[in-house]
């Protein structure tokens, strides 16, 4: 998953995910004071920090278990937060006319997917998302372009998403959302090529980037990742609930489960 952008009082707070360098450190500092703690009424005699160091070496794999848990008991929280504030405000997940959407719109389950379209994670997952949609035909999958790569002066993945939101106004989205996430390096010129590319008009599209309907929708989207305090890209909801995973499987196997509920 990749980070939201750092926080400020209108966007989401950033995640360990794709920040795994700084995150594993502290993971590890808490590990090891965790573990001296938990030995230290059983110390005697001389040298206990060397004994917990050699003891440390010996077994690496401690740190690494501890490690997990911790960042499981964070997912955990996490994830439960983000249900709490769904659950709350039912209108930040409902169905919204402007999201590109397919499958029926009656279906009893529905799957969103909050993405950036130069996220790794998300270009990681999109081909088995798109399988996904093959494999239940009755499952209404939601795209939300949530741009939040973007640095400075660089822009690309708000183009993208103007884009691909472009596409979807001439019926061409899954083509272009296909593309966009197989190109491992976004730019300008091969987003147009994109689009002329899977039968868009360049002109038309131009027209409706640079639109307020298109910037309104993207604000929106934006907004609604806020409010749910998001913590990155991408971001899966099952049957209105978060995923802790971005694993294609986890996902099919939280698909048959809600089907199953329902």
């Amino acid at each position: 998953m990749t980070d939201a952008p750092e926080p400020t009082p209108e966007t989401p707070r950033p995640s360990r995910f794709f920040s795994e360098g700084r995150a594993g450190f502290v993971a590890l500092g808490v590990s090891i004071l965790a573990l001296i703690f938990a030995v230290l009424p059983y110390a005697s005699g001389g040298d206990f920090d060397g004994r917990v160091r050699a003891y440390l070496l010996k077994n690496p794999q401690i740190l690494q278990e501890v490690s997990m848990a911790l960042q499981a008991r964070e997912d955990t929280a996490r994830v439960s937060a983000v249900q709490e504030r769904a659950a709350a405000n039912p209108a930040l997940l409902a169905a919204d006319p402007r999201d590109p959407a397919f499958g029926p719109a009656d279906a009893r389950v529905t799957v969103i997917e909050f993405f950036d379209f130069r996220c790794p994670g998300c270009k990681l997952t999109a081909p088995d998302l798109l399988r996904l949609m093959d494999t239940h035909p009755d499952v209404r999958f939601v795209f939300k372009d949530w741009p939040i790569l973007d640095r400075g002066d660089d822009d690309v993945s708000h183009y993208a998403a103007r884009a691909a939101q472009a596409a979807h106004r001439q019926g061409r989205y899954l083509g272009v959302f296909r593309a966009l996430m197989a190109t491992p390096a976004l730019d300008k010129e091969g987003i147009d090529r994109i689009l002329t590319a899977n039968g868009v008009s360049l002109p038309q599209a131009r027209t409706d980037m640079a639109g307020s309907e298109v910037a309104s929708h993207l604000a929106d989207i934006h907004t609604q990742a806020a409010a749910l305090q998001l913590s990155g890209t991408p971001t899966f909801f099952v049957a209105g609930k978060p995923m802790a995973s971005i694993q294609p499987a986890d996902i099919d196997r939280a698909i048959r489960a809600a089907k199953a509920a329902t």
